[in-house]
């Protein structure tokens, strides 16, 4: 599978960084419908990548490797598991588990693998983002990452137990 999507990818997120610093700052006017165009064949809407490049304009910790890395997986997915189809539906935003909901003592994590699955199917919500700015301390706080965790929760499918042990082995690592 070739990379090189991945150079126009950087080129665009720097590019859209530039583009909101000098006040393009909604979906609609800092991406060209070139761009939307391509992000959409490698299975990153035009809000996702705003999300990130917002966050890292605002809170200063997103680091591009983890928003690369986040894409790449869902491209994959997106190409090889899913034939490059969009989801025609989206998660239903009343059914994602509160911020304060708690599986083994762990407040975070059931809103957390919903939107890893939800992710990875391309049935986020708009105003929904995996690697928001609760998710990313979350995940440095138990000693893993956006990717990681992505990782973890495509190589589990269905086995909700395996992410969850996934993450408690991470914590135990700190």
């Amino acid at each position: 599978m070739s990379d090189d999507w991945k150079a126009r990818f950087r080129e665009l997120y720097d590019s859209a960084q530039e583009r909101y610093r000098d006040g393009r700052t909604t979906t609609l006017t800092i991406f060209e419908a070139d761009e939307v165009y391509f992000l959409a064949t490698i299975g990153c809407s035009s809000r996702e990548l705003f999300d990130f490049v917002e966050d890292s304009i605002k809170w200063d910790d997103v680091e591009y490797d983890q928003v690369e890395g986040v894409t790449a997986l869902r491209r994959d997915h997106f190409v090889n598991t899913l034939g490059s189809e969009s989801a025609t539906t989206q998660l239903n935003p009343d059914t994602i588990p509160a911020k304060s909901d708690e599986v083994d003592g762990i407040a975070w994590l059931p809103r957390l693998i919903v939107k890893a699955r939800a992710k990875l199917a391309g049935q986020l919500p708009t105003d929904l983002m995996y690697g928001c700015g609760g998710d990313r301390p979350f995940l440095r706080e138990h000693n893993s990452s956006l990717v990681d965790f992505l990782r973890a929760t495509l190589e589990a499918g269905d086995d909700e137990r395996a992410i969850i042990n996934y993450l408690k082995g991470c914590s135990a690592k700190g």
